[in-house]
Parts: C-alpha cells; sequence; structure tokens
C-alpha cells in the first residue's frame, strides 16, 4: 500500500492526472463502442442479405467511426471539440456545461466519469499498493466502470468489454496476480457464467419473459475469474441487494414502468468491484457475526 508521506504524495498527484486523461478516453469508448458495433451488426446484416440477393451492399458505405475518427464534436451543431476544450474536467467546469457553439448543454455524465475513473485509479494502489496487482486492479475498475456506464445507456454489455476481461482475469491467476489460483478462477468462471443461464432459463421458463441478458453472463464469469468461485457469494448478494432496491425505488418513487428493463450490469460490476477488493473481510465479518 502507498503511505501519504514524502514522494508518495508525487504518485498519488500523477496517477489523479493520469487517471483523469484515461477516464477523458472511457467518456468515448461509452459513446462510441456502441455506435460501432451497431454500425458492425447492421453492415454484416446487409452483407448476408446481398449475398442472398436480397438486397444491395451498396449501403455499406458508413463514413468511418471508431475510437479515433471522426474528431470528436457537438453532436447537435457539430462544431469541433478543440485540444483546449478536451482538458478533463477543467474543460467541462470552464465551459460551464455548454457547447461553445451552439449552447447545448454538455452532460455532466463527462466529469463524473473522468473523476470516478481517478478515484477508481487511486484506490486500486492505495489498496493493492505499486505492484502488478495494482495494476490489475486499476484496469479491472477501469473495465467495469465502461461497461455499466455503457449498460445504463443502453442495456448491452459488449463482447468487446467482458471478454477480455474474463481472460485477463485468468491470465493473471495462471501469473499468481490476482491471489486466486488458476483452478479456482476457472470455476469461477464457469459457475458465474452457468448461475445466471440457470437462473435466466428458469425466469423464462415460468413467465415467458427473458429477465436478463447474455452479456451479464459473460460479466458474471469474468468477475468469477477474477475473484475466484469464493468470491461469487459476495457479488451476487450485493448486486442482488442493490439492485432490487434502486429498482423497487424507481418503480415506487419515481413511477417508472415495470416492463422496462433494468440493466443489471452496474450492480454486477460494484459487487465484483468490491468483492475482488474487500470480500474476504466481509465473507469473514459475516461468518464471525453467525457464529
Amino acid at each position: 500500500m502507498l503511505s501519504i508521506t514524502g514522494p508518495d504524495w508525487l504518485a498519488v498527484l500523477a496517477l489523479v492526472l493520469f487517471g483523469l486523461v484515461v477516464g477523458s478516453f472511457l467518456n468515448v469508448v461509452i459513446r462510441r463502442l456502441p455506435v460501432m458495433l451497431e454500425r458492425q451488426w447492421r453492415n454484416e446484416c446487409q452483407a448476408l442479405l446481398a449475398e442472398d440477393g436480397l438486397a444491395s451492399d451498396a449501403t455499406m458505405t458508413d463514413e468511418r467511426f471508431d475510437l479515433v475518427s471522426p474528431r470528436s464534436r457537438c453532436p447537435q451543431c457539430a462544431t469541433p471539440v478543440r485540444a483546449v476544450e478536451n482538458i478533463p474536467v477543467v474543460s467541462w467546469l470552464f465551459l460551464r456545461g455548454r457547447c461553445r457553439g451552439c449552447g447545448q448543454r454538455i452532460s455532466v455524465e463527462y466529469p463524473i466519469v473522468e473523476i470516478a475513473s481517478a478515484t477508481l485509479a487511486v484506490i486500486a494502489v492505495w489498496h493493492f499498493g505499486l505492484g502488478w496487482m495494482g495494476l490489475f486492479a486499476v484496469v479491472f475498475s477501469w473495465v467495469l466502470l465502461t461497461a455499466a456506464v455503457i449498460d445504463l445507456h443502453t442495456t448491452l454489455l459488449p463482447d468487446d468489454l467482458t471478454l477480455p476481461l474474463l481472460w485477463l482475469g485468468l491470465v493473471g491467476a495462471a501469473l499468481g496476480v490476482t491471489g486466486v489460483t488458476p483452478v479456482d478462477a476457472i470455476i469461477g468462471a464457469a459457475v458465474g457464467y452457468l448461475i445466471l443461464w440457470g437462473l435466466f432459463h428458469a425466469f423464462r421458463l415460468l413467465t415467458g419473459k427473458e429477465g436478463m441478458g447474455y452479456g451479464d453472463f459473460k460479466l458474471l464469469a469474468a468477475l468469477g475469474a477474477w475473484t475466484g468461485w469464493q468470491g461469487l457469494p459476495v457479488t451476487i448478494l450485493l448486486s442482488s441487494v442493490v439492485g432490487a432496491a434502486v429498482g423497487i425505488g424507481l418503480i415506487a418513487i419515481l413511477g417508472r414502468d415495470r416492463n422496462i428493463p433494468i440493466p443489471f450490469g452496474p450492480y454486477l460490476a460494484a459487487g465484483g468491484w468490491v468483492a475482488l477488493f474487500w470480500g474476504d473481510e466481509l465473507t469473514r465479518a459475516y461468518l464471525a457475526s453467525v457464529t
């Protein structure tokens, strides 16, 4: 762990600044990755239809759209975002949360994600230290943050995030970085996937509806790879309790239509994050309270 004396303050400051910059990039991923996937799926469908003579492939001419191109711009007036307007948090405050071109409001989510990115990085290094586990925990936190916000926006958990997170957890276990044995990591991934897969099919048989998406299965599998099967009870309990409380609150207090799906990914991400950092302590505290 870091101490808070001497040069460690410089390390914390550098980590905060780097976390803010990464948070700015995560905002790009959050906004663009779902669009990139949608375009990819549409083009693949058009290509299949064209092969069958049911559609022309002439429509597959979208402009380049990825994490680099085109340049960031206002979605309302297409005013390009200048470099000086892309400084994490500071630019949003300087512009007072509005586009310089049309005055349209810029979502407060942008600085929140940037601040969250820096905060999660500091907590990870503070907890695990300036070693490989600290680095792995920082990446783990950033991927979960990105996946959670995308799921909130789209009810989509992209394979581009969940599957690399799964493999990184297995690699970390194989290298002895995460403190989980390879066997426990593999079992955690398999059991994590199968738990939600089983609940999904049981719920569908009972109600005729789909209660969650396959992305949730893959995310819990990834969390199981990081925490081992031992961390799954804490992850599931925390995510279920918080998710149920928020869902009931949205319906009872805000009058949200109960037929509108509520993404479960953010709660899984939060529960898995807590399980990785403090799962053992929470489990010991619980066992001590019941004995």
